[in-house]
């Protein structure tokens, strides 16, 4: 769906943010795409599909060149942008506009999707709250049913019992034929959804592998007190005691900290990226 070759691009001459960047994304999947604030998530988003240019290398959609923005790709495909405006009109005559740029979007899974995030009614948008909104772009967004979804910082604005229903609800969307790339640098909020980490960071992609990769060549734990004769890789002081990840022994798989795992792999490349080079 999504192929990055040797991709460069920088807001500046004298500074790029990407420099011979490399990314495929394949159907089938949800991609978590996480990243310290300022290392270019959005901007990756934005490259990918075609509202900012490359300045070397090639990004293609759909085998297409993205900065083509050919109509039938974009029908494909839909944002949800972590900071986004809505028009000052009805729920109804929202879907009324915009539907009709989605051949596959479906009126009956919308109010399905409306009814999980129990948004009610035919309100303005503009009288909304900024989750009741993020929840209504999102149930939009799941019911065009297009191949590539890209979101970006979609927990953000969502109360508790929302992520939870958000997790459960693009769990369910999912099929075969479809990709969900998920911008996050909430990774508590999504690390039972996504079944692919990548983690970017300094422009570059220090991991991009199924999530059970990590457990099966990890170990992630807690205890009150460090065995200083264990290979400890990485450790974090936590209430009670420390978390840490060392090298699994095979001998029992523990379940993936995915925001102890990313504070690893940024914060120790060198000690963690040998275990998943080969």
């Amino acid at each position: 769906m999504i192929n990055l070759e040797n991709l460069v691009f920088g807001y500046s001459r004298h500074y790029r943010l990407f420099d011979n960047l490399s990314l495929q994304l394949g159907a089938g999947n949800i991609y978590g795409l996480l990243g310290k604030n300022g290392t270019g998530k959005t901007t990756l988003i934005k490259l990918m599909s075609g509202l900012l240019y490359p300045q070397g290398g090639t990004c293609s959609l759909f085998g297409n060149n993205a900065s083509k923005r050919y109509p039938t790709d974009l029908s494909d495909l839909f944002i949800v942008p972590e900071e986004f405006a809505l028009p000052s009109v009805k729920m109804d005559e929202f879907v009324k506009m915009n539907s009709p740029f989605y051949p596959k979007f479906s009126e009956t899974g919308f109010r399905a999707y409306l009814s999980d995030f129990e948004v009610e009614g035919n309100k303005k948008l503009h009288t909304l709250s900024f989750g009741q909104k993020k929840k209504f772009l999102l149930s939009f967004a799941l019911a065009t049913n297009t191949k590539l979804l890209l979101l970006d910082e979609p927990t953000n604005g969502l109360d508790i019992p929302s992520k939870s229903q958000f997790r459960k609800t693009v769990a369910r969307s999912l099929t075969d034929e479809k990709s969900i790339l998920i911008s996050t640098h909430q990774a508590r909020d999504l690390e039972s959804l996504i079944d692919n980490i990548i983690i970017l960071d300094n422009g570059k992609i220090l991991f991009n592998q199924p999530g059970s990769m990590a457990t099966q060549k990890l170990f992630f734990g807690k205890t009150k007190h460090l065995d200083n004769s264990a290979q400890i890789l990485y450790k974090e002081e936590t209430l009670g005691g420390y978390k840490f990840v060392m090298p699994a022994t095979g001998q029992e798989e523990s379940v993936l900290d995915l925001e102890l795992f990313f504070n690893a792999i940024v914060g120790n490349p060198g000690a963690i990226a040998p275990y998943f080079n080969n």
